[in-house]
């Protein structure tokens, strides 16, 4: 059960990683590669505040912040001095990992000591339930941190959803969405698409950088190396969240993102629980990805072939 909970935490969490690469890669059809060093740039500043003392709320919106301006620079490179948009993210991606090491000071940063966001749960699940060791689910005990940190994860994935969402319905939100339908006609219609593009991409790797600051308090330690290969979980996350829900709809779409990357997670500790060796979790993660780019194809196939039966 405590791994079935730390799965869905996890997911949770990194859901809005997953909902940062959904702006960037959905809407926009950018290939941000940026997000490797955006998610361990708001780890690193989160967890280098906490070192000093500031609170966890702060240090959160700082990690938001860091990622942010990581996104603002890459579509500053994008459009200002007309660099390849892959280009322009790995440039980024390769800058902040010096930056990274120079906000930590070293390439692993410990937070089992300090005030986090997971201390605050702890503490507020024992004042609602004082003298409680654990909480009862479905036969099984989990500890009152792991069950508060899960409902604060979840809460935070449902807020940050939710914010995006209505942003997205605004005028602002949706000329960036038309941005990325169609620039050419947004263009003519007097939007200025660089700055569309540049304030999509802050605002992506913003949700990135809260995810990594979130992240580091959750495991406890922030490393330099935390978001290699993050983009591919990510847009496996992506994917198969728009397998499960079948739609295209904003909403539906934000949704997915979040059961993606909770399924996605769950996947990979059944895979582990199975005796997966850690070693080949990359392996297995590209596996995920190829079959949740496939199955949508397969089952259209399935629904065309049982369609044309039918009428036979």
């Amino acid at each position: 059960m405590t791994l079935l909970v730390g799965a869905i935490t996890m997911g949770l969490i990194l859901s809005l990683l997953a909902i940062g690469v959904l702006i960037s890669f959905r809407i926009f059809s950018f290939p941000d590669i940026t997000a490797e060093g955006s998610i361990t740039f708001g780890a690193a500043i989160a967890a280098i505040l906490l070192v000093h003392g500031f609170n966890p709320w702060f240090a959160s919106g700082a990690g938001f912040a860091g990622g942010f301006l990581a996104g603002i620079t890459t579509g500053v490179l994008h459009t200002r001095f007309k660099i390849n948009g892959l280009l322009a993210g790995i440039l980024v991606m390769t800058a902040l990992y010096s930056v990274n090491l120079r906000v930590m000071g070293k390439s692993n940063v410990p937070l089992l000591t300090e005030t986090t966001m997971a201390t605050y749960c702890e503490k507020v699940g024992q004042a609602l339930l004082p003298g409680g060791i654990g909480i009862m689910i479905a036969g099984w005990e989990i500890s009152i941190r792991d069950a508060f940190v899960l409902l604060f994860a979840f809460l935070v994935a449902l807020f940050m959803g939710g914010i995006l969402f209505l942003f997205m319905r605004t005028n602002l939100g949706t000329a960036m969405r038309a941005t990325g339908d169609n620039p050419q006609m947004m263009k003519a219609l007097g939007v200025n698409v660089n700055h569309m593009i540049v304030l999509g991409l802050g605002i992506s790797n913003g949700f990135i950088g809260l995810s990594g600051a979130l992240l580091a308090q959750y495991q406890g330690f922030a490393d330099v190396q935390m978001g290699i290969g993050i983009v591919v979980l990510a847009l496996a996350s992506v994917i198969i969240g728009e397998a499960l829900v079948g739609s295209h709809r904003l909403g539906y779409t934000i949704a997915g993102a979040v059961m993606g990357s909770v399924l996605f997670r769950l996947l990979v500790a059944i895979a582990l629980r199975w005796g997966l060796n850690p070693n080949d979790l990359k392996l297995i993660t590209a596996i995920f990805v190829f079959i949740a780019l496939i199955l949508p194809q397969l089952l259209g196939k399935l629904k065309k072939h049982a369609g044309s039966t039918k009428s036979i």
